[in-house]
């Protein structure tokens, strides 16, 4: 039996045969029952020259609804510069694994080492892994790291303040592994100091997760949290959209233990989910602690800088159970991305990408309310989000900005939360706003 795209020869084929111990190919599907066998002729076209390959990916591409996007809530859009994918694009990026060995991993270690350096510098923080797959099981992870950190200690406050989808994923987590979460209410649309103070008197609290700005796009002030995590001996850890921390204060200031986040918005784009890319950044005395690689610079026996997997055993990357986690190999493509990203942009250029969306945000919100029709849920500061109610049906709305090419916020109870990015022009904002006044 000859198939066309396969290597082997028949003197191949039959060598493997033998030593499998069948005669043919179908001997090798014995086991699986004729009831459940498919016996038809798959619907494949039969072949087709590269022109005609393109136009036919291009007509399915053509099916796809290009909407002008004003969603958020975890997720956004913001500008890639082109340089990054034809970078990324080169086989050695493309291809690479997680370097063990050092000496021929100089590349792939110097720009983690870098990303590292940056992310700590945008947090503040002191140490920075690479990477975590995602900001919601980066923040699942300061969970573990917190309860690890602790001394006979399973029970972390989480604000409800942090996005839905990142609480089911600290909840999974936190369910296998016999931690108890317990949910902080928010206050006038803030996380309740008070609540989490009582929840921490109550003894037995390894830490507490914030979000900042919290999934109603508020600015939080977090003044007083860090002492009242402190006092207790719990870890105070803050979840951030990486893109913010340009102009709003660092996890640092606000006395943060772990910083962690999604780092989406530092260039990647929506891509229908994923992959996207979670930060994590840690005080020195937690540095041990920490999930995932970390890069260090060192000297090789020449005096020339180097650079190595550093403060982890190598069970931390192949002997699973007894890692801090086994995150090893996951998408340092998407660490490389945010490496170039943060590069182009620069410190002026990130802040005038955050000031854009600021201003843009705000524009909307005060013509939306100009309406009649809209009101500020919450009479709190913003950054680049916010959540509005709507008098009327909401649901009807939604679809009408479907209908004119826009995605129109996310549906949140009797409203809805828009997020403006630096990719949203003052014409986009207000044809929104057009079919929102109707």
């Amino acid at each position: 039996m000859s198939f066309k795209y396969f290597p082997h020869t028949e003197e191949e084929l039959q060598s493997m045969l033998e030593k499998s111990g069948v005669d043919s190919l179908d001997g090798l599907y014995a086991q699986i029952p004729e009831s459940i066998r498919f016996k038809g002729e798959y619907d494949l076209p039969s072949e087709r020259c590269e022109m005609e390959v393109r136009a036919l990916f291009q007509r399915l591409a053509d099916e796809n609804q290009q909407l002008t996007c004003f969603a958020g809530f975890g997720a956004y859009d913001h500008y890639t510069p082109s340089v990054i994918p034809n970078l990324l694009s080169r086989s050695e990026f493309l291809t690479s694994y997680t370097p063990y060995q050092a000496e021929i991993s100089q590349g792939t270690l110097h720009y983690i080492f870098e990303y590292q350096s940056m992310m700590a510098e945008l947090t503040g923080m002191d140490i920075s892994n690479a990477s975590m797959y995602d900001g919601a099981t980066a923040t699942a992870e300061a969970m573990m790291m917190a309860v690890a950190a602790g001394k006979k200690v399973n029970k972390v406050l989480v604000s409800e303040g942090i996005n839905p989808k990142t609480m089911d994923v600290v909840r999974t987590y936190a369910l296998h592994k016999g931690i108890d979460v317990v949910a902080v209410p928010l206050k006038d649309g803030v996380t309740d100091l008070d609540a989490v103070r009582q929840n921490l008197s109550e003894g037995g609290v390894a830490g507490v997760i914030v979000q900042q700005p919290n999934v109603l796009g508020i600015i939080e002030d977090f003044s007083g949290f860090a002492d009242a995590c402190h006092g207790q001996k719990a870890l105070f850890v803050v979840n951030s959209v990486a893109a913010d921390l340009a102009l709003l204060k660092t996890p640092a200031e606000w006395g943060a233990d772990i910083a962690v986040g999604d780092a989406q918005s530092l260039g990647i784009p929506l891509q229908f989910g994923g992959p996207y890319l979670g930060y994590m950044c840690t005080t020195e005395k937690l540095m041990r602690k920490m999930p995932g690689r970390i890069v260090g610079m060192t000297r090789d026996n020449r005096g020339q800088r180097a650079f190595v997997l550093t403060l982890q055993a190598r069970e931390q990357h192949i002997r699973r159970q007894k890692a801090t986690s086994n995150i090893c190999s996951n998408q340092s493509l998407m660490a490389l991305f945010v490496t170039v990203y943060l590069s182009l942009m620069g410190k002026e250029g990130l802040k005038e990408a955050a000031n854009l969306s600021y201003a843009g945000a705000h524009y909307l919100c005060q013509r939306l309310t100009e309406t009649g029709r809209f009101r500020l849920a919450f009479d709190k500061p913003f950054f680049n989000e916010f959540f509005v109610r709507y008098d009327g049906d909401a649901d009807a709305l939604y679809q009408r900005f479907i209908d004119a090419g826009m995605l129109g916020g996310v549906r949140y109870e009797d409203g809805f939360i828009f997020a403006v990015t630096e990719k949203r022009t003052k014409q986009e904002i207000d044809n929104l706003v057009k079919i929102a006044a109707l």
